[in-house]
């Protein structure tokens, strides 16, 4: 009866969750190069050309895994003469691209906070300006930990800078709960073990990470 009794504390704390990680950018705070290009271009059709076609997604994913701004925009210039001044512009008027915090995602951080979860950041962010982040969310101090990809120059959703986080952290998986906007960065963290939301609101994610919770329990 002890040893049943022994195995089941083992696995109820092996299973519960404990650790919450957030991702930046389209979770708790509102980050869109939009913000800025639409004042610049004055024209949605050629914005979104140039977002679509120039300075890409793909592109910007470069400079979040530790190329710095100078030798992207040098790069994208020599391939683009006739847009030079407007990716010129990309690291200028980063910050005003930066819009905000997310308040509903703030309130859930918060809130899982004084629950008891330890909570951390996993981030696709440029090295260049992540101090930014810091400077100006104080609600980001409530993080144990963050890990960066533009400091540890790998990107989200390869499984490295996953690993990355775990290992500097001590963290099991499957006591991990990873929170992101993007489907496949949440596929990554699945794969290696964690829990993951893929984030839509913060009253979704809430629900979802409340029903994870729960199954873990059980």
């Amino acid at each position: 009866m002890q040893a049943t009794e022994s195995q089941n504390h083992l696995h109820t704390d092996m299973s519960q969750i404990k650790n919450i990680v957030f991702d930046f950018g389209g979770v708790l705070v509102d980050w869109n190069s939009r913000y800025y290009y639409r004042g610049y271009f004055n024209d949605d059709s050629r914005m979104e050309y140039f977002l679509a076609n120039i300075c890409t997604d793909e592109w910007n994913l470069e400079n979040d895994r530790g190329r710095s701004y100078a030798e992207g925009v040098a790069q994208l210039t020599a391939l683009h003469p006739e847009f030079r001044e407007a990716i010129e512009m990309f690291p200028v008027h980063w910050g005003e691209m930066l819009r905000g915090e997310k308040p509903e995602s703030v309130a859930l951080l918060r809130s899982l906070k004084d629950e008891g979860y330890r909570l951390y950041g996993l981030t696709n962010w440029s090295a260049e300006n992540i101090h930014v982040a810091f400077e100006r969310f104080d609600f980001l101090s409530l993080l144990e930990g963050t890990v960066v990809s533009g400091i540890e120059k790998e990107v989200k959703p390869e499984p490295q800078i996953y690993r990355i986080l775990l290992a500097r952290y001590s963290l099991k998986p499957e006591q991990t709960v990873f929170i992101d906007d993007k489907e496949a960065n949440v596929e990554t963290a699945r794969r290696l073990g964690m829990h993951g939301i893929v984030f839509t609101g913060a009253e979704d994610a809430r629900r979802k990470l409340d029903s994870i919770i729960a199954g873990a329990r059980q």
